[in-house]
């Protein structure tokens, strides 16, 4: 088996585990640098770089180590998007933190601008608040004791907040299903994820429990909660799509709920 480097610690937990897993097929298929190269079409200097974690690898490249290796690539192609976004992630906090600091306050004004300044707001303020008196104290065309608009029509009623309000998920509810189809697609209005690893319970896990029993593949109660009667339905569905039945949703099996 190969000696391999320690990984660098700027590597990030997900980049981690997808390149131990990448070293992993590599020393299982007993291949070299060169021969990585040469079935694969990515040089072995590039090689090098991703199995020491000095460049995260792109997709392809995960698949074609996979078939040199012969294993099913769909285990490591999800840790390789969780990884890819767990790195535009970091992208996007670095960006934040260099932006520019905030331009300073201004020089107060002098004090005989700030007076002016001050009478000026009083006076906006004054006639403001005498022209919305006017307002209220007048009455409104077409108004009656049945409390009709301007428009004839009757006022609005105040509405439910829907599933996609943001309110805090609790665990244990059991939330209602609607499932309609937006754009080709099927959504239950939870969760607007293609790409989602589900493992903690949360609003995702709400959105596929609905997708599964929408489809005829009953999880129970849409809780939130990925339990066993979650990925019982998930087994059942991924088998009938021709996916691994392994129970986990990902990428794949969140296309087979989408559609």
């Amino acid at each position: 088996m190969s000696r391999w480097k320690e990984l660098p610690d700027s590597l990030d937990d997900p980049g981690r585990q997808l390149i131990v897993q990448l070293r992993r097929l590599k020393d299982r298929s007993g291949m070299s640098l060169a021969s990585l190269q040469s079935k694969t079409g990515y040089s072995r200097s590039s090689w090098e770089r991703y199995l020491n974690g000095k460049a995260l690898p792109p997709r392809q490249a995960v698949e074609e180590l996979a078939r040199v290796a012969g294993v099913e690539p769909t285990r490591i192609l999800v840790l390789h998007e969780v990884a890819e976004e767990a790195r535009q992630k970091d992208g996007e906090a670095a960006e934040a933190a260099e932006a520019p600091a905030p331009a300073p306050a201004p020089a107060p004004a002098p004090k005989g601008v700030r007076r002016w300044v001050l009478i000026g707001a009083l006076t906006t303020a004054v006639l403001g608040g005498l022209l919305v008196g006017l307002l209220l104290t007048t009455p409104w065309a077409g108004d009656s004791a049945g409390g009709k608009s301007l428009t004839g029509s009757r006022p609005s009623t105040a509405v439910s907040p829907g599933p996609d309000a943001p309110f805090a998920y609790r665990p244990g509810k059991t939330y209602p299903c609607a499932v309609k189809r937006e754009n080709g697609r099927l959504y239950a209005g939870y969760s607007s994820t293609r790409t989602a690893v589900l493992s903690q319970p949360g609003w995702d896990v709400v959105e596929a429990q609905c997708l599964l029993r929408h489809l005829g593949f009953d999880p129970g109660g849409a809780d939130g909660v990925y339990g066993e009667n979650t990925t019982r339905a998930v087994k059942r569905l991924q088998e009938k799509a021709g996916l691994p039945p392994d129970g986990i949703v990902g990428p794949h099996t969140w296309q087979v709920l989408r559609r």
